[in-house]
């Protein structure tokens, strides 16, 4: 035997031949890992060179039916829920998920927007889709559908989120899916995740958004997202503040036949010092005392109460879970970007509130639990109702930092600061995200609060801009 003189270690023969096979193992590994950085970095720039998400998104479903079908129609092949409505769409799916996850299935969630990366649109089993698998599968849905243009099926591509859609569904049919949450991107008739035929469809509060895709009447919205609503599923009906929205999903399951469900009034709610609530909750079966919620916000009690009566339904259709698996999935589900609190000094509170009503919820929790003084950074997108928001949302701060987001649609800082007099606050205007956060600290005590709402957009550069995977999260 000799000395190998670089590692100190004997070797022989056959050593050797062992130490060539693992290096070129190595070089065949470091390869592979490089090919699968390309085809996710190649994919990434082809998906976001179709364009906005919502200004090019197409309102149809022939697009997604046929490019499914060209994949082999994966989405048959897993069960899947549906859920529709304007604020709380995303928290109530993730609840769900939590619960069938905790009681033993194999669970899928898909969701939008993301915040930081586009893996965080798909999961299985509460993780994302690593980056490799994602560019793998974006690969094959770009030649299905550019396939589909070849052979004269369509005139351009499907869209954005046509093709993550697409991925999702390949996705979970690869890893065995047993049950798919899927929120809907927006309204819900033409939306590409209505393509699944739903165990159970959830429509939680509707409320006025994305007027000029889905209709500028409640009544209007409300069509669209009742849509989701279909022959031989379920449904659950979330508390609806608009009578008219409640009149809508009535008919439409007159219309269907199908039997809905209406989630109840929680009772012996309460709060702990952070906002996070406990309640009693009776359906028609069961009664649950005490569940904690994992979430932050007195709303998050009425998206449990829409989880619960989905989970009641799906245990009817063959996914039953015990009461333990209902309280430690509610207990310890998290939703990134939806009063997203940040251990430091002054606490950090992130929420995508980007409408009226969800304005309201996050001032509401504000006013309960936020320690004073907050400061706010604001920014948001040109067609939201900026005044409805402004109005509820920034007399709960000493000083306002608007500042704009890096997207076409952003509203520039200075026009939303305009409606800064209104409100007889401090106020400051940044174009730049790093600047606001460096005078939020600057204007914010240690124990008091800066608070980042007006857009998920914004909140997704506010946490890059944090590198957020280095704080300790309280709460999500």
């Amino acid at each position: 035997m000799r000395c190998d003189c670089a590692a100190g270690v004997p070797r022989s023969r056959g050593s050797n031949r062992l130490l060539i096979l693992v290096l070129a193992d190595r070089r065949n590994t470091t390869a592979h890992s490089l090919i699968d950085k390309m085809n996710y970095e190649e994919s990434l720039d082809y998906l976001y060179s179709l364009g906005h998400e919502v200004l090019a998104a197409k309102y149809r479903l022939e697009t997604i039916e046929a490019l499914l079908e060209s994949l082999g129609d994966p989405q048959r092949s897993f069960k899947s829920i549906i859920v529709a409505g304007t604020n709380g769409k995303g928290s109530t799916a993730a609840m769900i998920e939590a619960i069938q996850r905790r009681g033993g299935y194999k669970t899928a969630l898909y969701t939008s927007p993301h915040l930081v990366r586009i893996e965080e649109r798909i999961k299985t089993q509460g993780s994302e889709i690593p980056s490799a698998d994602f560019g793998r599968i974006a690969t094959i849905v770009r030649r299905a559908s550019e396939d589909l243009v070849m052979r004269g099926k369509f005139e351009s591509v499907p869209s954005f989120f046509e093709q993550v859609t697409a991925i999702a569904m390949y996705y979970f049919a690869e890893r065995k899916t047993s049950l798919a949450i899927l929120e809907v991107g927006l309204g819900g008739r033409l939306d590409a995740t209505n393509i699944v035929q739903p165990l159970v469809s959830v429509i939680t509060a509707i409320d006025y958004d994305h007027q000029e895709v889905l209709g500028s009447t409640i009544k209007a919205i409300a069509s669209e997202k009742a849509a989701v609503i279909k022959p031989g599923s379920r449904a659950v009906i979330g508390r609806q503040v608009h009578k008219e929205a409640t009149e809508v999903l009535m008919d439409r399951c007159i219309e269907t036949g199908v039997l809905p469900v209406f989630s109840g009034e929680a009772a012996a709610v309460n709060a702990s010092e952070d906002g996070r609530f406990t309640f009693d909750y009776e359906t028609g079966k069961n009664r649950f005392s005490r569940i904690q919620l994992g979430l932050l916000g007195r709303h998050q009690v009425e998206n449990a109460a829409s989880a619960i009566e989905a989970t009641e339904l799906l245990a009817e259709l063959g996914f039953g879970t015990s009461r333990e698996a209902l309280i430690e999935g509610l207990r310890g589900v998290r939703w990134p970007g939806r009063l997203e609190s940040i251990n430091s000094r002054p606490r950090i509170l992130m929420d995508g509130a980007h409408n009226s009503s969800g304005a309201q919820r996050l001032r509401q929790y504000l006013d309960e639990f936020a320690p004073r003084p907050v400061t706010l950074i604001f920014g948001a997108m040109k067609d939201k109702d900026i005044a409805g928001i402004a109005g509820a949302l920034f007399g709960a701060a000493r000083t306002i930092i608007f500042t704009r987001v890096a997207d076409s649609r952003a509203e520039g800082a200075a026009r939303i600061g305009a409606l800064a007099v209104k409100a007889r606050c401090d106020f400051i205007i940044t174009e730049s995200i790093e600047e606001a956060l460096v005078r939020a600290r600057e204007s914010t005590p240690d124990d008091g609060t800066i608070c980042v709402a007006g857009s998920l957009h914004l909140v997704g550069e506010v946490k890059r801009s944090l590198e957020i995977e280095k704080y300790p999260l309280a709460t999500i």
